[in-house]
């Protein structure tokens, strides 16, 4: 042995222990701080360096270490850790080296989360891992299991993304991204979101800087030179920053409305600008003068692309025109005809023979611009509007991004279709490949960045239970039921997790509840109907027509005689199932009614609207009681508790009220969620309340204390969600389809 592997071998016996040490924890907690903090910092790093192999696999494969150092020091770290066990040198191989790969793509992919709560690391593991039949990936799930640290939601099937599929990490922003470039180093990635730029280290996922911006950012480029960001932003400049020292060089004013889209040419010394007044200005990028102004667009000028030797410009305007320009001469070409809606992304090849637009009416068009023909006949796979184009650097692939959500890797030489990249919920806005080619890197409005592999040829894992966004679900002591935004109703055994899908509605499923006294499941469409089904069965055994818009929100009577629905028709709707009769319609909000819920003596009936307003009703006689304001947003969901006592309402102003039925009064605020509060839900004994949120996080609340006692955080906004009878299950529905089921652990 040499000396360096014997001063190695000595660092690591002092303070991991020798190789028979089993209890990593207790070994840990048995070293002093400043001791600890070294093992934590450096232990994998000597224990290669020592040639310890398995006590560096034993060691990252011990949840105790990952946990102990996730706290210490964060997940970024902790990555770190598992590249030494991939160097050349240690050669793990096999079962071993997937375990740790797993773990370690489990950690990156759960980053976002863990930056902002660490007590979910667990839940994350388990979300991610469950899938896996490998031995210690089973052990460190059995290890996560038994965490007691706090109370914690812990998942029961792994509905979680799972590692070595596409997606890479995903980077949580508080905003729209509207935009992202990526530096040519390939190491940092710039996106804009609202009115600000920030700047992203892409291994990491940390943020590096934020600059303030003018305007709402509309398009961000980097320059070739990598030196320089410009902003095209809404306030008609555009701005030009010092990547750097994130200070701003100048801003670039002349545009008399919004600026769209802007492109640098190859050798960073001039700036093209498309804008919403129909122009494209030229400016030079040394001092932010205007060179000369091309006119010709009718319309918006949306995007702009210039080929690799800087000679030519492209441009797409809201007419659907694309347009190419001569630069060095200053003039209009020629058009190219073949969308009928506008044009919304450009791209052009690395050879400059091609470009490729992107285009509102769901096609992407693959042009030999010098021929003036287009190559392929228009793509189509999108189901809704193509908002952004990148091409790989070979020029063998493009991505392209919708506003379905999706983004689709295409091949340039067949014009076939690869592979989608399912994840995002929202719009794609912007995408950048990475200069080798291996990564793509998506901008949405869903509030977050992602990372993608090109290599791998396949969706996220796992399939999500429905395909299109969850709204409502509901669960019994044996069934849970989900409905979603693809019309269906599916019905879960809880036993044997397998669904059965209720027949009946022919539009969006928007609400679903069960009465188990009458063995019912009732739901409410985007049809305009409500209908119910027997538990475990199939067909419909009623339908109630008679509101005019959707039916948003359904309850039914504790009896089991009497179904309440709430519409965008702004009223409610009092139904005896039986006979189909319409009892009462009851009227009083001005907008949507989004919520309805029942109190357990059965007089009263609460409603939430989008009006922002609770309002409280005798349904038996058809009258209103009273009203409760407070909301400053659309109130998305009431409940009652057990005793009947107190209001439990969830508003997209972000948070949850407490109110006193009896003195008509708001007892408290409960203020933790930062997006939009889309359900409450009440524990069987009224002492919690669980809530699901668009900032994709379920969190459960303690009434007495009205503190936060755990929480989840999904891959999307979490639209709905419910407790089982036995007050430690709670189904939480997402916006990507997934159904999360999980259990309340330490309390």
């Amino acid at each position: 042995m040499t000396l360096i592997h014997k001063i190695n071998a000595r660092i690591v016996d002092k303070f991991a222990g020798g190789l028979e040490t089993k209890d990593i924890r207790k070994h840990l907690d048995s070293l002093v701080s400043e001791d600890r903090e070294y093992a934590l910092k450096h232990l994998p790093n000597h224990m290669v360096k020592a040639s310890r192999f398995e006590q560096l696999y034993r060691w990252l494969t011990d949840f105790d270490f990952i946990e102990a150092k996730v706290y210490a020091l964060g997940s970024q770290p902790l990555i770190k850790d598992y590249d030494f066990a991939f160097n050349p040198d240690v050669l793990f191989s096999g079962e071993k080296a997937e375990t740790l790969r797993l773990i370690q793509g489990a950690i990156r992919l759960s980053a976002h989360v863990l930056e902002k709560d660490k007590t979910q690391l667990a839940g994350q593991l388990l979300g991610r891992l469950m899938s896996f039949d490998l031995p210690d990936i089973k052990l460190i799930l059995e290890q996560a299991k038994q965490w007691k640290a706090t109370p914690w939601l812990r998942p029961l099937t792994p509905t979680l993304i799972a590692p070595g599929e596409a997606l890479l990490r995903t980077i949580s922003d508080n905003a729209a991204v509207n935009a992202v470039a990526i530096t040519p180093s390939g190491k940092q990635v710039v996106s804009g979101s609202g009115g600000t730029l920030k700047v992203w280290d892409l291994l990491s996922g940390q943020k590096l800087k934020t600059l303030k911006h003018t305007g709402r950012v509309k398009a961000v480029v980097i320059t070739p030179n990598g030196e320089q960001a410009v902003s095209a932003s809404s306030d008609g400049t555009f701005q030009v920053w010092n990547l750097e020292t994130g200070n701003l060089v100048f801003i670039c004013k002349g545009h008399n409305d919004s600026v769209n889209a802007v492109v640098v040419t190859p050798d960073s010394k001039q700036v093209i600008s498309g804008s919403h007044d129909g122009t494209l200005k030229v400016w030079n990028l040394d001092n932010g003068n205007e060179i000369f102004t091309l006119k010709g667009h009718n319309s918006p000028v949306l995007a702009v692309a210039v080929t690799p030797d800087g000679s030519r410009l492209f441009s797409g305007d809201a007419n659907n025109h694309l347009k190419v320009w001569d630069l060095q001469k200053r003039e209009f070409l020629f058009n190219l005809g073949g969308h009928t809606n506008r044009i919304e992304g450009l791209a052009v090849t690395p050879d400059g023979n091609r470009v490729i637009s992107a285009s509102a009416d769901n096609t992407l068009i693959v042009w030999n611009w010098h021929k003036r023909e287009i190559i392929f006949p228009p793509l189509k796979s999108h189901i809704t509007s193509v908002r952004s184009v990148a091409v790989t650097p070979d020029g063998n692939r493009m991505i392209s991004g919708s506003d379905d959500g999706t983004l689709k890797v295409w091949n340039l030489e067949t014009g076939k279709e690869v592979f989608p990249l399912t994840g995002h919920t929202e719009s794609v806005q912007g995408l950048a490949v990475t200069p080798d080619g291996k990564q793509v890197i998506s901008g949405s409005s869903d509030k977050t960045i992602k990372v993608w592999n090109l290599q791998k040829e396949k969706e996220s894992f796992p399939v999500p239970d429905h395909t299109k966004s969850v709204q409502a679900v509901a669960v019994t002591e044996n069934w849970v039921i989900s409905a979603s935004d693809d019309k269906t109703v599916k019905l879960w055994n809880r036993k044997t997790q397998k669904p059965i899908f209720l027949r009946g509605h022919t539009k969006s499923v928007q609400s679903v509840v069960v009465q188990e006294l009458k063995n019912l499941v009732i739901s409410g469409s985007d049809d305009k109907t409500v209908k119910g089904s027997k538990l475990g069965f199939v067909d419909n055994c009623f339908t109630l027509k008679g509101h005019t818009k959707s039916v948003r929100s359904v309850a039914v009577t504790p009896n089991g005689n009497r179904v309440i629905s709430g519409s965008d028709d702004k009223t409610l709707k009092v139904w005896y199932w039986q006979s189909g009769e319409e009892l009462f319609t009851l009227k009083g909000h001005s907008k949507s009614v989004q919520s309805v819920a029942v109190t357990a003596n059965d007089n009263m009936v609460i409603s939430g609207s989008d009006d922002k307003s609770i309002k409280v009703w005798n349904w038996q006689k058809g009258e209103e009681l009273f009203t409760l304001s407070g909301h400053t947003k659309s109130v998305k969901s009431v409940a009652v508790t057990p005793n009947g006592k107190q209001i439990i309402s969830g508003s997209c102003d972000n948070t949850i009220k407490v109110w006193d039925l009896e003195n008509r009064k708001e007892l408290f605020a409960l203020t933790s969620h930062t997006d939009c509060v889309n359900t409450v839900a009440v524990t069987p004994d009224g002492k919690q309340i669980v809530s699901a949120s668009s900032d994709q996080t379920l969190k459960v609340w303690d009434l007495e204390s009205r503190e936060v006692i755990a929480s989840f955080t999904g891959e999307s906004a979490l639209n709905c969600c419910a407790v089982a009878p036995d007050g430690v299950t709670i189904v939480a529905g997402e916006a990507s389809g997934r159904v999360h089921f999980l259990r309340l652990e330490g309390c």
